[in-house]
């Protein structure tokens, strides 16, 4: 197996299990504090992005993880919305569909390749701006935030053997955001362990 196909295989397993976390910690809960719904929402517009220039760039590994990663971040769209989130913090997710659906249908795999590396950002900015607003991150999972880090670590190596600008610039902003999150995450977590029992 080359170092490729084992990179692959590995950036794939860590797309199908990365939102894996997130969904059973919302089932478990039955509630969504600190979790964006924009983010979920436009994780699985992004993933679903993913999966089409994995597909027209014969790129298996890469459209099956996201193809994946993006079914899940639906199902965890409608629970977030089920559990206590409200629609209209949807900002990020109409929009990037639209820029999505448009770099697609007007400049096919180049426009793709141009617009998905920066994707991340628009799906990871707005967990962001809601984990630093309210400051409860109960219902934010660690385990999908770590793997999502793994995630840009895994595909940023992927792209040094099977070089890819887009997928390099994905992985390089995925790493960092998720890195944010992680922070704010266990800084939460730190200060809940330093509050009087």
């Amino acid at each position: 197996m080359t170092s490729l196909a084992i990179l692959g295989a590995l950036g794939t397993l860590i797309g199908l299990v990365r939102a894996m976390p997130q969904l059973v910690l919302l089932l478990r809960t039955r509630h969504a504090y600190g979790v964006s719904v924009d983010t979920a929402a436009t994780s699985s517009i992004v993933s679903f992005g993913w999966a089409t220039y994995g597909l027209w760039t014969n790129q298996f590994y890469v459209s099956l993880a996201t193809g994946a990663s993006g079914v899940v971040f639906a199902i965890i769209t409608v629970l977030a919305l089920r559990f206590g989130r409200r629609v209209r913090e949807f900002a990020i997710a109409p929009v990037w569909l639209v820029v999505l659906l448009l770099a697609a249908g007007l400049g096919g795999t180049t426009g793709l390749g141009m617009i998905l590396p920066v994707s991340v950002l628009a799906a990871n900015v707005p967990q962001l701006w809601v984990a630093s607003r309210e400051g409860n991150l109960a219902d934010v999972s660690l385990g999908t935030w770590l793997l999502s880090m793994a995630d840009g670590l895994v595909w940023g190596l992927y792209t040094l053997i099977q070089p890819d600008m887009a997928i390099m610039i994905f992985a390089g902003l995925q790493l960092a955001t998720s890195g944010v999150i992680v922070a704010m995450k266990l800084a939460h977590m730190l200060r809940l362990s330093r509050q009087p029992a």
